[in-house]
């Protein structure tokens, strides 16, 4: 039995990470209209790959961290729903532990690579997107994930929701 818990619908708030991922996918849908209408028109759109790929880079680290704060990640509560108030408390802290740990590898490997190859000036072929503020963003974003799951985790050990 899976569920998705959060907020459905209108009840959930549209902050500054709803208007990051609307964002990123607005330019993503209108980078990929031109160049399908401009490879039509054979006048092609040079980058457009590029482009997409850093929009979907904000979208899906938006769209993430969100899921993460609005506890809306589906879960499966197949043993939880049969255990004790006081387990199923352990149990979730443990999985926002786990969920740290993940993200927090996730940050120390982006932090990684973005130490290794600050200097380097990496950039996309075509539109010269250098890489380091897409790397920033993915450090961050990971970082802030974890940091979710850490209070999520810390809340249920103290018995809040």
């Amino acid at each position: 039995m899976a569920e998705l818990n959060g907020h459905h619908g209108g009840g959930q708030t549209r902050g500054p990470l709803f208007y990051i991922g609307a964002a990123g996918l607005v330019l993503a849908m209108a980078v990929e209209t031109v160049a399908v209408l401009g490879r039509h028109a054979g006048i092609p759109l040079l980058g457009a790959l590029e482009i997409i790929q850093a929009c979907i880079l904000l979208m899906a680290s938006a769209a993430m961290l969100s899921a993460t704060m609005n506890n809306g990640h589906a879960t499966v509560t197949l043993l939880t729903t049969r255990v004790s108030e006081r387990a199923r408390q352990y149990l979730r802290a443990f999985a926002n532990l786990l969920s740290a740990l993940f993200f927090v590898g996730l940050s120390a490997g982006a932090l990684w690579l973005a130490v290794e190859s600050w200097n380097d000036y990496e950039q996309s072929e075509l539109l010269h997107i250098p890489f380091r503020p897409l790397r920033i963003v993915s450090l961050v974003a990971a970082g802030a994930i974890a940091a979710v799951f850490l209070r999520d985790m810390w809340r249920s050990l103290r018995g809040r929701p």
